[in-house]
């Protein structure tokens, strides 16, 4: 079982977004028969084989073995990742972008897209994916923001100089720097 898969597909896509798939997927979390699946949810097995079928047509769902009770043989399911990720690009740019400016919404919600799409393509079966994630909050007062941005910026930029060269393994590193929403108290 593979940690994400990513789906571009638009036809995967539809196959997994129906309410009575998700909740058989989940239930495929681990190896189930699609008797043990009906017994869960309350359905009858050739209602769930519909779904769970739609699901390995999809590429969402894989049969990772098969057994023979009374006679009859009753395949074994298992959800083929953990999670699945919707590409934005299912939908599409709609309109024209406007000039591309680091500092709009747009630029940063373009580049979220592009970080989504290559961890979605890293190979995790290799033994070691070198990388970090780092997430923290950051509070600046309005008269400093500019000046944070800037820091910001020249530490990057000292980065990108000092281990810019031609030579070793490529890294991307990706920066989203936004204003933290506020936060619903309900």
């Amino acid at each position: 079982m593979r940690d994400v898969v990513y789906l571009e597909n638009l036809e995967q896509a539809e196959s997994l977004l129906k309410p009575q798939r998700i909740e058989v997927l989940r239930q495929l979390a681990e190896p189930k028969t699609c008797t043990e699946i009906a017994q869960v949810l309350g359905q009858t097995p050739q209602r769930v084989y519909y779904q769970v079928k739609r699901l390995v047509d999809a590429g969402l769902v894989d049969q990772v073995s098969e057994r023979k009770v009374r006679g009859i043989h009753e395949g074994i399911y298992q959800a083929t990742a953990r999670s699945y990720w919707l590409s934005p690009r299912l939908v599409g740019r709609i309109g024209q972008r406007k000039v591309q400016d680091e500092l709009s919404l747009g630029y940063l919600l373009d580049l979220m897209e592009d970080v989504q799409a290559d961890v979605a393509a890293l190979d995790r079966r290799r033994p070691e994916l070198p990388s970090i994630g780092v997430s923290g909050e950051i509070r600046v007062p309005t008269e400093h923001r500019q000046q944070f941005l800037a820091d910001l910026q020249s530490t990057l930029q000292d980065l990108f100089t000092r281990y810019g060269g031609s030579e070793g393994d490529a890294f991307k590193l990706a920066v989203a720097c936004y204003p933290k929403g506020e936060e619903n108290d309900d």
